[in-house]
């Protein structure tokens, strides 16, 4: 009789101590919390912040442009982090100029994903645009882009150049 009233007891330990509960008297009794749980400082990964694109065109619709800020944004992420400036002229032949973190210009004559030339903002003749390390000066003659080291690009109906 003695061996079935102590089968309750041990039943009622066994699921104490398998629900993490503290054994009486044990340490952590006197706080209240299991042994081994005290809580230590986790280090935070980086958040990355994700930018803004903006947009652009000129007054002939013509040319039209967007901006990427440092880090990309929520789309797309420049292959050196950024920022990265890119220009499409549709006519006499679509092209697209682009100038990345550093090095020269770059024109591609084989631009698959066409998608110029609209939006809100237009960049009246003889108003500057200006983000990042990139300035842009609209003219009746084309569209002039330089980054802050000198590197640039030009695009009109009758000329395109990138240096």
């Amino acid at each position: 009789m003695r061996f079935l009233s102590a089968v309750p007891l041990l039943l009622f330990a066994t699921a104490a101590l398998a629900a993490g509960a503290p054994t009486p008297g044990g340490p952590g009794a006197e706080s209240g919390k299991p042994r081994g749980t005290e809580m230590q400082p986790v280090e935070k990964a980086p958040v990355r912040v994700l930018g803004v694109a903006e947009e652009f065109v000129m007054p002939s619709g013509n040319i039209g442009c967007i901006y990427i800020p440092e880090g990309g944004t929520a789309t797309y992420r420049p292959a050196d982090g950024g920022p990265e400036l890119s220009c499409d002229r549709v006519e006499p032949k679509y092209l697209r100029a682009t100038l990345g973190r550093a090095g020269k210009a770059v024109v591609r004559t084989n631009v698959g994903d066409r998608g110029c030339c609209g939006g809100d903002k237009v960049i009246p003749y003889g108003d500057v645009w200006s983000a990042g390390p990139f300035t842009c000066y609209s003219e009746r003659t084309g569209l002039t882009c330089k980054r802050d080291d000198g590197h640039s690009f030009l695009l009109s109906r009758a000329r395109v150049t990138a240096n």
